[in-house]
Formats: C-alpha cells, sequence, structure tokens
C-alpha cells in the first residue's frame, strides 16, 4: 500500500503521527510542495492507493478522481470539505473518510487579527524598528460594537472573547433567532444594523450557494469609517469586487485576512499591496494541537479501512 500525504507545508505530517507503527509494510511520500496543475498532481498520485488531503488545499474534482484508477481511499483533515467531488468519488469506487478538529485555533487568530488591526501592530513595529516612537493614538474596544457574522461554534467563541473585553456583542445569521443569540452570548440584530454600526464585523460562516458574496457593496459601504472587518471562514463569503472598490474608496479602517480565493495566494495579485489590509497565510487551523489530531486520525482512518472496518466516512 502507497499513502500520499499532500501539501505537507510545515513537513511535520511524518512527526506527528505514528505511520510507520500503525500502517506496517505501507509506504508513504509526504509532499512539501503544493501540486497546483492537475496534469502534474495526477501524474504525482497514479501509483498511490491512499492519498491524505490537508484541508481544501489541494482540490479533487471528477476531472482529478476519474484519472487515479489506483486510488482507493482519500482522507480529509476535518469532516467538511468543499473541495472534493463526493459524488464522483463515490462512482469511481474511492471511499472518502474524514477527521476530526480542535476549534480554537481559527477562534485564537481571529482575534490576533481583529487586535492586531484595531492597534496596527505591524505598523508599529515597523516604526520601532525604523527608529520612530508613538506617532499616533490607538482606539479602544471596550463599549464598542463587535459584529458577528454567524453565530455558530467559531463565532460564539470569537463573541465570548468580545464580552471579556467589554464590547457590546451583536450577532446576524439567515436564521438566528433571539434565543439563539442569547446562548452565544450576542444580541440579535439585523444585517444592516449590524454593518452600520460594528467598529469590527467578524465573519465565520460556511461558504454555500446562498452565502457566497453574503458581504458585498451594500454590507461594505454601510461600514462606519473607523470600522473594521476580519475573515478567517472562507474569501467567498465577501464579494471581491465589493472589497476591493470599498478599500480603494477608503472604508473600512482596515481589513484582516486569512483565507484567499486562491491558496497559495499568487504573485501580483491584487491584495498583496491592497491598502490597510492584514494578511495571514490561512493559519487559523495551523496550530500543534490540530495538527497532532488532523494526522493521528489520518493514520487512524487509513488502518481501519485496510482492516475492512472504515471510520469517519464522508
Amino acid at each position: 500500500m502507497r499513502v500520499a500525504v499532500l501539501d505537507d507545508y510545515q513537513q511535520v505530517a511524518g512527526e506527528l503521527a505514528d505511520w510507520s507503527g500503525r500502517l506496517p509494510g505501507a509506504e508513504t511520500v509526504f509532499f512539501p510542495r503544493h501540486l497546483a496543475d492537475r496534469d502534474e498532481l495526477v501524474a504525482a498520485l497514479e501509483p498511490f492507493d491512499v492519498v491524505v488531503a490537508m484541508r481544501e488545499r489541494t482540490a479533487f474534482p471528477r476531472e482529478v478522481l476519474q484519472r487515479l484508477p489506483r486510488l482507493r481511499l482519500l482522507v480529509t483533515t476535518g469532516m467538511r470539505n468543499a473541495s472534493l467531488d463526493l459524488a464522483a468519488a463515490a462512482e469511481f469506487g474511492v471511499l472518502v473518510c474524514g477527521t476530526r478538529s480542535h476549534p480554537t485555533g481559527t477562534a485564537e487568530l481571529t482575534w490576533a487579527m481583529i487586535l492586531g488591526l484595531v492597534r496596527r501592530v505591524a505598523d508599529d513595529d515597523a516604526a520601532v524598528r525604523a527608529g520612530g516612537w508613538q506617532q499616533r493614538i490607538a482606539p479602544d474596544l471596550a463599549g464598542e460594537v463587535l459584529g458577528v457574522v454567524g453565530l455558530g461554534r467559531l463565532g460564539a467563541q470569537v463573541a465570548a472573547v468580545g464580552a471579556a473585553f467589554g464590547m457590546d456583542v451583536v450577532a446576524w445569521s439567515p436564521h438566528l433567532t433571539a434565543e439563539r443569540a442569547a446562548r452565544g452570548g450576542a444580541r440579535a440584530v439585523t444585517k444592516d444594523e449590524l454593518f452600520a454600526t460594528a467598529k469590527v464585523a467578524t465573519v465565520h460562516m460556511v461558504l454555500a450557494d446562498d452565502t457566497r458574496g453574503i458581504v458585498g457593496d451594500a454590507e461594505l459601504g454601510a461600514m462606519r469609517p473607523d470600522a473594521y472587518l476580519v475573515n478567517t471562514s472562507r474569501f467567498g463569503l465577501v464579494d471581491e469586487g465589493a472589497l476591493r472598490r470599498a478599500l480603494e474608496a477608503g472604508r473600512p479602517a482596515g481589513v484582516g485576512l486569512d483565507v484567499f480565493d486562491t491558496e497559495p495566494l499568487p504573485d501580483g495579485h491584487w491584495l498583496r499591496s491592497a491598502p490597510r489590509t492584514l494578511l495571514s497565510p490561512h493559519m487559523g487551523y495551523v496550530t500543534d494541537r490540530t495538527y497532532r489530531i488532523f494526522f493521528t486520525d489520518a493514520v487512524e482512518d487509513i488502518a481501519a479501512w485496510r482492516a475492512g472496518a472504515p471510520v469517519r466516512t464522508l
């Protein structure tokens, strides 16, 4: 049995799980470089029976799956992966399994980005290194409005920190009720009110047909000129054209992004030089504990499948 582990950017996958002990006789190959070209990807994976995919870094649409006749098991880290064609996988006899996840990493990074934007940490670091000192006055968050778009598990974690900072936490999603909002530590408001009043608006929704571009020209245009927008969920939740127009027009005051339309972010992408932005290379889930869970579960998935009793199937 040959196992391919894709997109091991940090080259740590081999150290974080017992691949040889749990999978005796198997040959495991770790790919540290992203294989963006489909022909290159297919050529690299043709000899493998099992592929472990890291989140949505590498897509497996029908066109790729049908060109991998040897592939029998595809493991994705996490239990949801929009870049996998599950119907095609079933058609071609490829079992798809997932892993558990550790949700706090993304919530923690969300607050790192909020504080980094509001307190302009990167700018101050650069100023001190260049010989500068105290060139501006920072805004306060206590007493301001935190707007949480999507009050699920992650949104509720972010809301709890906002409350601890003394912020007025409000939330909106298409089906959010006042009762559910209260359980998540927030006050339910309309979408219009959230974007018009929030000092910080943070997005925590699943990307689907009905949520794509849910933050567009109207929402960005309604934001206060001193407000901030953070997206650590999926890039497509914010309309790209609207975001670019808003930044070029001078509002909001700052935008923090941990997710992008194409990853890794290509050379020359407009966001690399966009004003008032704080960019992070999709680091929300890239934590030690999360990776240990991902890869340990991936090995367990492979061992269980090999024994004829697959677990965590999608």
